[in-house]
């Protein structure tokens, strides 16, 4: 008996894999309101480091703060996020870069 010959496959167009990829990167990427309203029901409109209570009128200052840096880690329970005004979301990256540039762990 001879040997069997693969079967050729039709491999796809560069267009149809495109399409594929960019599928599969909007599935496994949550939006920014996605998480931003899941954070908001969870921990409420109140900033988690100085305590201010927001309005529908100016919800647009409170911001969703990854706990690890990591904006891709989304848990569903809300663990890796905490709501902070626009003021200490940046004072808490601020503190971020500054220690790294002390410990001498960035230049």
């Amino acid at each position: 008996m001879p040997p069997r010959r693969p079967q050729s496959r039709k491999l796809p167009s560069a267009e149809a894999l495109s399409q594929l990829v960019n599928q599969l990167k909007t599935d496994n990427k949550p939006t920014n309101a996605n998480y931003r309203e899941q954070s908001l029901k969870i921990h409420g409109w109140i900033c988690a480091k100085c305590g201010r209570e927001f309005e529908r009128e100016n919800l647009q200052l409170l911001t969703v703060h990854h706990k690890d840096g990591n904006h891709h880690n989304n848990p569903k329970d809300g663990s890796n996020w905490e709501n902070l005004c626009v003021y200490c979301h940046d004072d808490e990256h601020s503190r971020l870069i500054l220690a790294e540039y002390l410990n001498g762990t960035k230049p």
